[in-house]
C-alpha cells in the first residue's frame, strides 16, 4: 500500500524539477521558458497544498482560486504568496501566449527567485504539518 506522504513528495519533486529546469533555461537565455517552468514549480507546490485539503484540479485558474480560498483567506499563508503565485503565473502567460512581448532577463530571474521562495514556503508548511 502506498504511503499518503508519497503523493506530497511527488508533487514537491515535480515542483523542484520544474525550478531546476527554470534555472537551466535562465542560464541558456531562454527567459520565456524559464518563466514557464518557474510557474509550473508553483503550480505543483500549490497542488500539494490543495491535496492536503482533499482537493485536486487540472485547470490553472482553479488551482490559484482554491489556493486563495483555502490558504490565503484562512490566514494559513500570508497574502504575499498569493501575489507571488499570480505574478509568476502572469509572466508565464505573457511568455507563452503574447508573441509580440518578450520576457527580459531581469524579469525571468525575479520569477525564478520568487518561485523558489514559494516552493520553499510550501515545503515549510508541509513539514510543519508532518506531510513530508
Amino acid at each position: 500500500m502506498t504511503d499518503i506522504k508519497d503523493n506530497y513528495r511527488l508533487y514537491m519533486e515535480h515542483a523542484h524539477e520544474m525550478l531546476d529546469v527554470a534555472r537551466e533555461n535562465l542560464g541558456n537565455d531562454r527567459y520565456s521558458s524559464a518563466c514557464n517552468r518557474a510557474y509550473y514549480g508553483c503550480f505543483y507546490a500549490a497542488s500539494a497544498l490543495l491535496f492536503s485539503k482533499g482537493l485536486s484540479f487540472g485547470k490553472h485558474s482553479a488551482v490559484i482560486a482554491a489556493f486563495r480560498q483555502h490558504f490565503i483567506k484562512t490566514g494559513e499563508f500570508d497574502t504575499r504568496w498569493s501575489k507571488t503565485y499570480e505574478l509568476v503565473m502572469t509572466c508565464r502567460q505573457i511568455g507563452d501566449y503574447e508573441l509580440n512581448l518578450s520576457i527580459e532577463k531581469e524579469q525571468a530571474e525575479q520569477m525564478v527567485l520568487e518561485a523558489g521562495n514559494f516552493i520553499q514556503e510550501v515545503e515549510i508548511w508541509l513539514n510543519k504539518h508532518h506531510l513530508l
